[in-house]
């Protein structure tokens, strides 16, 4: 097997900067409530812990996974809940926790499912964002901790066929 060649797009200290940096605002935005941090899965899961570690108001936790069928990488907009809330979110300050935003398609959607369970609010954090891949411009990131070009990023929950979410800085495979 050939090992892929990864460049360090971000490493490890300038991401654990910039989630207490996320965390310290989305403390003050959130003083005197308690928020409820829905986790995307799988991508999500690193990100939502050392977030949630970081925010000083009370947290609730709760996890979702989606799919969105296309052909190969791309997706097609249609999306099914694998792994639906375990809680109702009725009231709830919720805050979808995201690895990666890209197309905001499947976001898009989700955003809609869940706004019809009443929750007070439904805000979306995002450890990276590639707007120039937007599809869905409705889709609004309250938090980004970063921005960046169109590549094919692994590392701190993201993926590459199953491998390289436990790296802990986003990488790059060079081709």
């Amino acid at each position: 097997m050939m090992a892929d060649k990864i460049r360090v797009l971000l490493n490890e200290e300038e991401v654990n900067k910039r989630i207490s940096e996320i965390a310290a605002q989305i403390s003050r935005d959130y003083e005197g409530k308690k928020v409820h941090l829905i986790c995307i899965l799988k991508g999500g899961v690193f990100f939502t812990c050392e977030l949630a570690k970081r925010i000083t108001v009370p947290v609730s936790l709760d996890f979702m996974s989606v799919s969105s069928y296309g052909s190969g990488t791309v997706s097609s907009g249609v999306v099914k809940i694998i792994k639906d809330l375990d809680e109702p979110l009725e009231n709830e300050e919720v805050l979808i926790v995201e690895d990666i935003i890209d197309s905001g398609r499947t976001l898009a959607y989700l955003i809609e499912v869940l706004k019809q369970r009443n929750p007070k609010s439904i805000r979306l954090c995002t450890l990276l964002d590639k707007p120039e891949r937007r599809v869905k411009k409705q889709v609004t990131v309250d938090y980004t901790c970063f921005t960046i070009p169109d590549e094919f990023v692994v590392g701190y929950g993201l993926d590459y066929d199953q491998k390289y979410r436990n790296l802990p800085y986003i990488g790059v495979i060079e081709q």
